[in-house]
This record gives structure tokens, C-alpha cells and sequence, in this order.
């Protein structure tokens, strides 16, 4: 097996030899199993020295064409569902007496982040050992690579591989003798096992890796150092009669695990079902210590029994969800989700498929994902597939063997924290072309989103966009020196010429003189440098000008300094007179209850000019604005400039 790995592509070529060395003719089956997510890109036969290449089909023509092949004594192969990851290609030949056949494979796939990883896995299966055994891989990431490791289960023995790590490429190679092959004392002398290389690249980029190749383009979009998402869980548990047993007791140990990794500003709810709709509260609930531990109790008590009623089952969970949003109750910024956990069919209540899958997706209107766990191997798995695939969520199948608890945990630790929602990957349409999917409903740690397209220009000038609702935990701090973006603490960049930063704000850096921040495209404001200069003393002094050039979408609740007036002020002038002494008009300000003395000046406004500004007329308030703003001037004052946001 050679594989090699770009970019995390994976183009393995698989070559496997057998030799007849009786005196008939003899059948040889070849088997391969490939990972679900791989596609067969060429299959040769090659038989006493001649080669046979095979046509690679789509899936149901295949079938078609292996059937009929079959019937009239052909060689064939075909690809079929093979356990929980893999899919198995078989072909069978007969290969003549003293003779040898050669099967080469050649697939590919495209790895998936999953945990902080990429995975390549291999499935080896051999009825003995073999002579020449070698496993070989290559990896090569632009970004470079941040950790590789490779584990085998193929033997009994501790055998390693030779793994060499470099600041961009890796190399793997595992070459076990016969002996090593063997496993003293096992009656059977077959191997079966999986080798697996898990792997990690660098990521310095805030919005991602961009490659470009022959005219086409690919974005790995997969940001460091972000806070979590709050989420609002519904867990749909189903209680009835086939579940009874061993898929019961291992739903409850799943759900006791699941439930001790909750964040406690998360929400979750928890709801059973068979013919009947059972709520353990009514409201979502604050996963809070105390609140944890009373959900493990009311989960270990589960008994099961009756039917399966997953339409309402479902519908309740939306109608929680949608219930809670309205109220208010839930974190403004949060990600909604179901995890419906079934062994079967619908048998009670709505009981057609296509029928409950219409209804979800309705109640639904992508508001939130639904992710389903299958139980067993009667399940409907395809209902399933297709009711998570509509409402921005997958499913999975849960096999039940003594692993299911490890496999309903693996698949929670996936979706368990979300990074971001409603994430849209922008590019310039003059630009780009033929787009792979770019919005998507959520991203979850760990994981990474991959948008591939075809350029029409070269990538000279080429600017990408993502807009995302994130937990915001984002804070700029502007000073006469320098503008740094923060992120919970750790510092995100630092602004030198014009750029775009995600997640629905833009900061707009102009000259070194101004920085305009929009918020979702509608808040804008403007912080200019300004300096002032005293010619007579020679000196000058730097100083900031915070200036509001759209505030009309900023919430009645906005205060401080400034934002306590940007909802506009109720005031009326009187008393005008003309100061003798200082040529300056004064005047009485009513406002708020009160009369304040002002004074009429000239002030440079410069949110149309930022560098010279434009004089306009202002009234002045005397006394540090006693009378006019919230309580004192002292209020507002903090011991240093960034002590707190």
C-alpha cells in the first residue's frame, strides 16, 4: 500500500499478488475495504503478464453490470457496505495452475477534520502472511505539520512503524516480516486488523489556507483560538419495547457521559419517548452541577416499552426550543440542536417517513440541527440520514457491540462545541466560479469547513469574507500607537494596512489617521487620531476622536459616556446673551429637569474629514457636564485605559 497525502488529499494505491502454485486451476478472490468517504479511481488486473483495466461505475449502473457479468461467467467486482466506516470491493478470478494475478487499486478521498485531526484509515485483512508486506505513506502540508502518528492493530505483537517528521512533510513506512506476522499459539494464522495515521497541520492563519493550482482554488477555513458557542440541547430518547435490553442500558451509560460533559452555560432538556411523549421538565434547564446530577438520576431510572412515535417526539423538541427563544430565555448567541436517539421504524402516530421528515423540516426552517443516532441493525438508517441532512445536522449508525457507549460519546464529542454559526464564506463573483458549498449552519471545534472553486483571474488581489455569529469575547483597543484586536484575552492581529476581520465586523484602518468598525453591517463608527499642537509652547499632544456615524440600529439599552445620548436628547435654549468680556454667546440649557449654563464655541468635527476636519458650532456645558450626563464625570473614569470592556 502506497499512499500519498497533499494538502489532505489521499491518493492510495493498493497492489496485492497472488500465485497458484497447484497443479489446476484455482479461484482467487481479492477483497479491499475502503473508507465510506473514498472513491475508486482505477482497478487493474494483471494476469501471466497481461493487463486488464476495469471501468469504474456509478454505484447502481454497477450493480447492474456485476449482476449481468456474473450470470454469464465474466470477472467483475463491486462495492458493498462493510461495517461502520468501510465499504468492501471484491472481484473473484481464476488465476491458472503456476500461474500468478497482480490486483492494483487506486483510490482516493478527501480527509475530514474531525477532533483537531485527520485521519487516514486502512482496513488489512489477509487469510496468512504474506512475504512482502509494506505499508508506505506520504504526507505533504503547505501549512506545515503540527503532529503525525501512526498505531497498527493488525498483529499481537508491539510493532511500530518508522515515522519521520519534518517541518512540512512527513513519511511513514511499516514492513512487518513474515515472522512478525505470525501469532504464536492463535489457531488461525489470518490477518485482520487497521492501520491508522492521524495527523495535524499549523494554523496561523485567522482566516484560513488558501492553494491555487490550474486554474482552481480550495479554502481550508478553520480558525485558531476561538470561544465555544453556548448550546441548547433536546435529547429525544426512545424508550419503546425494541429497545429493550442491551440498547437501553447502553443509552443510559451514553446519556449519564454526555450529560457530566456539559458546559453550565449551556441548556439541555430530555425528552423519552414510545407511544407516549414524556418531558422530565418542562422548560430547558441550565446545566448546573446541581441540575446534572438530578437529569443522571431521572436517565438511570429508564424503562422501556410500547411503541415508536418519533413524529411528535421530535415536533415537542422544535416546539421547547422555539417556546424558550421567544421567552427569551435562552443565550442570545447560542446554538440550537436535537440529538434523537431510535432503534427503528415509526410505528405509532405519523408513521410514513417521507410524511415526518416534511413536518420537521417545516417546524424546523433551519433554525436549529437535528443530529440522529441509529441503534442496531434494523434501524432505518436512510429515514434517519435524510431527516438530519434537512435540518443541518448528520446521522450516525451506533453499532451495538460493547464499544456503543465510546461510539455515542465519539459522535457527541464532535458536535459539542460549536465555534461559530451561521458561517458564510464570501468570495468576489468577478473572481471565483462553480462554487463548492460555502454557508454553513454551524461550525464545531475541531472540525473545518473546505470551499474549492475555479478562478477566472489570478489570485493577485484575491480577498475572502467570512461572516459568522460567533461568542463576539472580541475587543478592540485603540490607543495613539497602536490598534490590536483581542480575543478572550489573547491578541487576534494587529492592524497595519486595510483589511476585512470576520464574524459580521468590519475594521477599516485608513492612512494611519482613522479606523472605521461595522457591526453586522449597520453600526458603524469611527476612531481618528488627532493631534494637538500648542506652537507658542512648542509642544503637542496625541489624542483620540470617537465619532458615531450610524447608531440608529444600536439597542435602547446602549450607555456610558456616549452611548447614554444616541437615542437622541429632549432640550430647549433661552436666555441668550452676549458675553462683554469674552465676545462668546451663553445661554441657559433646560434638560433633563434642569437649567445648565452653556457657552457657545467653535469645535472641528472629522468624521467626513479626518484630516483637517470641519469647524461647526456647539454648545459647551460648564462643570464636567454636571447636570447632563448619568451621574459624575468620576463615573466614567478607570485607573488604566484597558482595565475593562
Amino acid at each position: 500500500m502506497d499512499c500519498i497525502i497533499t494538502s489532505r488529499f489521499a491518493h492510495t494505491v493498493t497492489t496485492s499478488k497472488a500465485r497458484n502454485i497447484g497443479n489446476t486451476s484455482q479461484e482467487f478472490q481479492f477483497d479491499m475495504e475502503l473508507p465510506k468517504t473514498a472513491f475508486i479511481t482505477n482497478f487493474t488486473m494483471v494476469i501471466d503478464g497481461v493487463s486488464y483495466a476495469g471501468e469504474v461505475k456509478e454505484k447502481e449502473k454497477a450493480k447492474k453490470q456485476f449482476d449481468k457479468a456474473v450470470s454469464l461467467g465474466q470477472t467483475a467486482g463491486l462495492v458493498k457496505v462493510s461495517g461502520r466506516k468501510m465499504e468492501k470491493f471484491s472481484v473473484s478470478v481464476n488465476v491458472a495452475a503456476n500461474s500468478s494475478a497482480t490486483f492494483i487499486l487506486i483510490y482516493e478521498e478527501l480527509l475530514q477534520r474531525k477532533l483537531g485531526k485527520y485521519e487516514f484509515f486502512a482496513r488489512i485483512k489477509m487469510d496468512q502472511p504474506v512475504e512482502d508486506f509494506e505499508i508506505l505513506a506520504h504526507i505533504h502540508e503547505p501549512q506545515g505539520i503540527s503532529f503525525v502518528e501512526a498505531t497498527a492493530t493488525l498483529f499481537t505483537n508491539d510493532l511500530s512503524s518508522d515515522n519521520y517528521l519534518f517541518s512540512l512533510k512527513a513519511h511513514i513506512h511499516f514492513s512487518p516480516t513474515v515472522e512478525q506476522q505470525m501469532c504464536p499459539g492463535c489457531e488461525s494464522s489470518s490477518i485482520n486488523g487497521d492501520f491508522i495515521i492521524t495527523y495535524d497541520v499549523n494554523r496561523d492563519e485567522k482566516l484560513g489556507e488558501f492553494q491555487a493550482a490550474n486554474g482552481y482554488f480550495v479554502h481550508f477555513f478553520s480558525p485558531p483560538d476561538l470561544a465555544r458557542v453556548p448550546k441548547n440541547v433536546v435529547f429525544v430518547n426512545d424508550i419503546s419495547g425494541s429497545m429493550g435490553g442491551t440498547k437501553i442500558a447502553q443509552t443510559r451509560d451514553a446519556m449519564v457521559a454526555i450529560l457530566n460533559d456539559l458546559h453550565e452555560e449551556d441548556h439541555f432538556a430530555i425528552i423519552l419517548f414510545d407511544s407516549r411523549i414524556i418531558t422530565w421538565r418542562k422548560t430547558l434547564t441550565k446545566a448546573t452541577k446541581e441540575n446534572v446530577v438530578k437529569a443522571i438520576d431521572y436517565v438511570k431510572k429508564i424503562e422501556e416499552k410500547g411503541s415508536t412515535n418519533i413524529n411528535a417526539a421530535v415536533l415537542k423538541a422544535v416546539n421547547m426550543l422555539k417556546k424558550e427563544r421567544l421567552q427569551g430565555n435562552l443565550p442570545e448567541r447560542s446554538a440550537d440542536m436535537i440529538i434523537l436517539l431510535t432503534d427503528g421504524m415509526p410505528n405509532h402516530g405519523v408513521s410514513v417517513t417521507s410524511v415526518i421528515q416534511h413536518n420537521v423540516q417545516t417546524a424546523i426552517g433551519g433554525n436549529m440541527s437535528l443530529f440522529s443516532l441509529g441503534f442496531g441493525n434494523n434501524v432505518a438508517y436512510s429515514f434517519l440520514n435524510v431527516l438530519s441532512k434537512q435540518n443541518n445536522g448528520l446521522a450516525r449508525r451506533i453499532y451495538e457491540a460493547s464499544d456503543a457507549v465510546l461510539q455515542l460519546q465519539g459522535f457527541y464529542e464532535e458536535v459539542s462545541s460549536p465555534l461559530l454559526l451561521e458561517v458564510d464564506l464570501r468570495y468576489p463573483d468577478n473572481e471565483v466560479d462553480q462554487l463548492t458549498q460555502n454557508h454553513h449552519s454551524q461550525l464545531f471545534n475541531g472540525s473545518e469547513i473546505v470551499v474549492a472553486g475555479q478562478l477566472k483571474n489570478d489570485m493577485n488581489n484575491f480577498i475572502v469574507e467570512v461572516l459568522a455569529q460567533g461568542n463576539l469575547g472580541v475587543k478592540v483597543e485603540v490607543s495613539t500607537q497602536d490598534i490590536l484586536i483581542f480575543n478572550e484575552g489573547k491578541i487576534r492581529n494587529q492592524c497595519i494596512t486595510t483589511f476585512l476581520f470576520s464574524f459580521s465586523v468590519s475594521l477599516r484602518l485608513s492612512n494611519n489617521y482613522s479606523l472605521t468598525v461595522t457591526l453586522r453591517h449597520s453600526v458603524k463608527f469611527m476612531i481618528v487620531r488627532h493631534t494637538k499642537v500648542w506652537k507658542r509652547r512648542h509642544e503637542q499632544q496625541a489624542y483620540l476622536g470617537f465619532y458615531t456615524l450610524d447608531s440608529h440600529h444600536l439597542s435602547a439599552a446602549t450607555h456610558g459616556l456616549l452611548g447614554q445620548f444616541y437615542k437622541g436628547l429632549e432640550f430647549e435654549i433661552d436666555d441668550l446673551n452676549q458675553s462683554k468680556v469674552q465676545e462668546k454667546l451663553n445661554a441657559t440649557l433646560y434638560v433633563k429637569g434642569q437649567a445648565l449654563s452653556v457657552t457657545r464655541h467653535w469645535q472641528k468635527d472629522f468624521s467626513r474629514d479626518v484630516e483637517k476636519g470641519e469647524s461647526i458650532s456647539c454648545w459647551f456645558v460648564d462643570n464636567e457636564g454636571s447636570g447632563l450626563v448619568d451621574g459624575t464625570i468620576s463615573d466614567y473614569i478607570v485607573k488604566q485605559l484597558f482595565g475593562f470592556v
